[in-house]
C-alpha cells in the first residue's frame, strides 16, 4: 500500500496537523493504525484532515441490518465504535491520533472535544448546533451534520470525525445513518454561502486543540 502524500503540515502546541486532502480510506485506515503500533511515548500526537472517495464505513459492532440498499459504493468494516456512515468528497473529516494517558483525558473527554470543537465551528458562522446524550455526533434542526467515532488501542485515539460540507447526501438514502432509522442528513451548505474549506479546517482544528490539556 503506498504511502500518504503530505501537502502541508504544521505543529500546534505539541500537536502535529497533516492536511492529506483526498486519500483512500483503506490507505488511511492502515495509516493509522501503523503510526499508533509505531508511536511511543515521546511521539507527537497528529491531527489528519482528509476525505475520501465515496465508501461507507461499518463500526466494529455495526449491525448489517442497516445497510437498506446494496449499491456499487464499497462497504468497508472496520474497528471504529458506532454503526455504519457514508463518506465522500465534500466531507471534512478529522481523525485524531491523540495519546489520552500522556494528556490524563478519557475517552468521555475525548468525545466532548471533537463534538464541541464542531459546535464551535458551527458558531462561527452564526449556526447554533447541539448534541444528543443518546446518539453521538452534533446536529441542526433535528438533522445530523456530523458523525463521529472512534478506536482506543494502546491508550491512543484512532478514527474522529466526519463534518459535512458540500457533498452529495444521497447515499446516506442507503443507510440507517450511524443506526437511527429516518435519521436526516445536513449539511453545511444548506446555511451557509461561499465557504472557505481552509477557514473550516482551521476553526475544527483550532478549536479541538484549544481544549486538550497540555503536556
Amino acid at each position: 500500500m503506498p504511502p500518504i502524500t503530505i501537502s502541508n503540515t504544521m505543529n500546534i502546541n505539541n500537536v502535529i496537523i497533516q492536511d492529506l486532502h483526498i486519500v483512500p480510506y483503506m490507505q488511511t485506515y492502515q495509516a493509522m493504525h501503523d503510526f499508533t503500533q509505531n508511536r511511543h511515548e515521546q511521539t507527537v500526537d497528529e491531527i489528519w484532515l482528509v476525505e475520501h472517495q465515496p465508501v461507507f464505513t461499518q463500526g466494529k459492532v455495526g449491525k448489517a441490518e442497516h445497510l437498506l440498499n446494496h449499491t456499487d459504493i464499497p462497504v468497508i468494516q472496520t474497528d471504529r465504535g458506532g454503526q455504519i456512515t457514508y463518506h465522500a468528497p465534500g466531507q471534512q473529516i478529522m481523525y485524531i491520533l491523540i495519546d489520552l494517558r500522556r494528556r490524563h483525558i478519557g475517552i468521555r473527554d475525548i468525545v466532548s472535544f471533537l463534538e464541541n470543537s464542531v459546535i464551535q465551528t458551527l458558531a462561527h458562522y452564526g449556526i447554533i448546533a447541539y448534541t444528543k446524550a443518546d446518539a453521538p455526533g452534533v446536529y441542526i434542526d433535528h438533522k445530523k451534520i456530523c458523525s463521529l467515532g472512534l478506536h482506543i488501542n494502546r491508550g491512543c485515539t484512532l478514527h474522529g470525525l466526519a463534518l459535512n460540507i458540500d457533498m452529495d447526501l444521497t447515499p446516506f438514502n442507503n443507510i440507517n445513518p450511524c443506526g437511527y432509522a429516518g435519521l436526516q442528513m445536513t449539511q453545511l451548505k444548506d446555511y451557509v454561502f461561499n465557504i472557505d474549506r481552509n477557514e473550516i479546517k482551521q476553526q475544527l482544528t483550532d478549536n479541538f486543540i484549544n481544549q486538550l490539556p497540555k503536556y
